[in-house]
């Protein structure tokens, strides 16, 4: 610093460029023995560095924006794999009533719609594992090839085993790579509207199978069993592939854990209860989907009049899981979980059982509808709102997993009972209707855990358990409550959190 300073003194002569350029060193030289100390006194870490790293742990998401453009491409992407397969439920009735395979049974073609759900969950491992390698755009684009190749090759089946490989074994692959792509995009780009945007998400399933429920018996009926698969294999390539190009996720902002098996998740009860609702939902939710259009001809209604119940069904989800989502905001998600699957039960229970004319039929497919697939509606908020987004790509992958079996069986299990009664279906309504409670039941006994945790937080932070948000972690934005005395936020008892109200 001494040299420098004489040679900068009033007295001494400017020696041109040479001099400048001594003096630039100079000066690079302090700026790099300055940032030296500094990384010295943090641990060998630039400060600017460690800024950046505040940065990305305190990101929130946009609640908006660009978000409304990847919930419609959810839409389209629901709309297209899991409304395309509820339509189902035509071709079991028409499977069912024509010997389109010889030698199949009805236990075969329950098989069928039973395998393209469970292996949408059987691969969703490998769907986690392409998106944390490769990322998300390129996990959907997978899932739109499998999805046409499994449509287009069952357009050419003419055994039974040609129907397990393609409608069942092929076309889940391809609908587990689109839904495990695009189901945790949504909750990624919002927070207050979280619910709402993954309702619109969902609905897109109910409007897929409202429109593929009677454009598949129409083909069936007026082209050819060949040339509806073929057409609905070219609609779905077309656009999944259009919404996979359009997506975007966040993965990197929040740094979601990528894990396809996290086993840390078992150690947490909360997440067994999560497992216990998405099992027995799923054992109701596959019966109702794909029973009801042939419990209509077996009450003496024509396949037609069984296709536009299915359909109505399908609207019943669309109009109903928009309204669930944006109510769940307000209500509480995990509330809102608890109460729709419970009313699903009950409808199931008091409705269908006597539902035995067209227009009770209709009455019950748009009710029951509204409230019948309330588990893919809340999954990804509810499992947010327990567990966290940066652990809700592993938990939801360890989820798809446990549901394979009751997705793969249940509505084999349905068909056994109806066979059992001599084709009567009030077992299998009975069966449908108690799984949905059941469900609800472990809802209710999760919501109880996560009150007592709120109360946890609150005493920590003597202050009232409302103000906590239940995902973050850190009092709302909007709550700007005083500390409350210690002996009011105390942890009350498990019983009295099954029976308290609050917004969980």
């Amino acid at each position: 610093m001494t040299e420098h300073h004489i040679f900068k003194s009033p007295k001494s002569k400017d020696f041109g460029d040479s001099d400048r350029i001594w003096k630039d060193e100079e000066e690079q030289s302090i700026a790099r023995t300055e940032k030296s100390s500094d990384e010295e006194r943090n641990g060998g870490v630039d400060e600017s560095e460690i800024v950046v790293g505040e940065q990305k742990e305190e990101d929130y998401p946009p609640n908006g924006g660009y978000g409304w453009v990847c919930v419609g491409c959810t839409f389209m992407i629901n709309g297209h794999t899991w409304g395309l397969n509820s339509s189902y439920g035509v071709f079991l009735a028409h499977y069912l009533a024509n010997n389109i395979f010889p030698g199949a049974t009805r236990l075969d073609y329950a098989f069928v719609g039973g395998l393209s759900i469970s292996q949408a969950l059987v691969v969703s491992p490998v769907a986690t594992l392409t998106t944390r390698l490769w990322g998300t755009r390129t996990t959907l684009l997978i899932g739109a090839f499998f999805e046409t190749l499994s449509l287009i090759g069952a357009s050419f089946a003419t055994k039974i085993w040609h129907l397990f490989l393609t409608q069942g074994v092929c076309f889940g692959w391809g609908m587990g790579f689109l839904f495990v792509g695009s189901v945790v995009i949504a909750p990624q780009w919002f927070t207050t509207r979280r619910s709402l945007a993954n309702g619109i998400s969902a609905s897109g399933s109910g409007i897929g199978g409202l429109i593929y429920s009677l454009a598949s018996q129409a083909m069936i009926k007026n082209i050819s069993l060949s040339w509806a698969f073929r057409i609905l294999g070219i609609t779905a390539c077309v656009v999944n592939t259009i919404a996979a190009l359009l997506v975007k996720d966040r993965n990197k902002q929040i740094g979601s854990s990528q894990l396809s098996f996290d086993h840390r998740l078992f150690k947490k009860i909360e997440f067994w209860g999560l497992l216990g609702f998405g099992f027995l939902s799923m054992l109701g939710y596959i019966v109702l989907l794909f029973s009801l259009p042939n419990y209509a001809k077996t009450v003496g209604m024509t396949a037609k009049q069984g296709s536009i119940i299915g359909a109505v069904l399908n609207l019943g989800q669309a109009l109903g899981r928009p309204p669930i989502g944006y109510f769940s905001d307000s209500f509480g998600r995990v509330n809102m979980a608890g109460t729709m699957t419970f009313l699903a039960g009950l409808f199931s229970l008091l409705v269908w059982s006597f539902a035995n004319s067209f227009g009770v039929l209709i009455f019950f497919a748009i009710v029951g509808g509204t409230v019948a697939g309330t588990f893919w509606t809340v999954v990804a908020p509810v499992w947010t709102e327990i567990l966290g987004l940066v652990d809700l790509p592993s938990s939801l992958s360890i989820t798809w997993m446990v549901l394979v079996l009751p997705t793969t069986f249940s509505e084999a299990i349905a068909l056994e009972i109806v066979d059992f009664d001599d084709g009567s279906y009030t077992g299998a309504i009975l069966f449908t209707g108690f799984m949905y409670i059941g469900a609800a039941v472990f809802v209710w006994l999760v919501r109880a855990w996560k009150i007592g945790e709120m109360e946890e937080r609150a005493a920590a932070r003597m202050t009232d358990p409302q103000a906590i948000d239940l995902v973050t972690d850190k009092p709302r934005e909007d709550e700007g409550r005083e500390a409350l005395d210690p002996a009011m936020v105390q942890k009350s008892s498990f019983m009295r959190r099954l029976l308290v109200w609050k917004k969980v």
